[in-house]
């Protein structure tokens, strides 16, 4: 469905240091710089573009907007919150862990990086 994802930064080397962590904890090359100055993280078939706001605006998180990013465990999603709080996210919502739905269990990390965009690491509990 999508073929991309674009987030604002104010300060694209923090990002880099945030999202090369984070992403590499998945396996996620790190990204250098294009000629824009943007970073692009391509993983699993997608694609992350961090980019400062074309209009000269300062970037700003979206309120009610989530990125999801699927890991292999929760190991996984463990090791991906601690590199995020090691390089500028913030933990948010409950400690990672088990969440209880309708469509089954779901292992969850939240953070905001260091723009205050939510992302979430989920891995899909396997069913017994």
């Amino acid at each position: 469905m999508f073929s991309h994802i674009m987030l604002g930064s104010n300060d694209i080397a923090r990002s880099k240091q945030f999202y090369d962590a984070v992403l590499g904890v998945m396996g996620c090359a790190p990204a250098e710089p294009n000629a824009k100055g943007r970073l692009t993280y391509t993983h699993g078939g997608g694609r992350l573009v961090i980019t400062k706001p074309l209009n000269g605006e300062p970037a700003t998180a979206g309120n009610g907007s989530t990125i999801g990013f699927a890991v292999a465990s929760p190991e996984e999603a463990d090791a991906w919150h601690k590199a995020g709080v090691a390089n500028g996210g913030e933990a948010i919502e409950n400690p990672p862990g088990v969440r209880h739905s309708p469509t089954g269990d779901l292992y969850l990390a939240y953070l905001r990086d260091p723009d205050g965009n939510k992302l979430c690491a989920l891995y899909r509990m396997p069913s017994e």
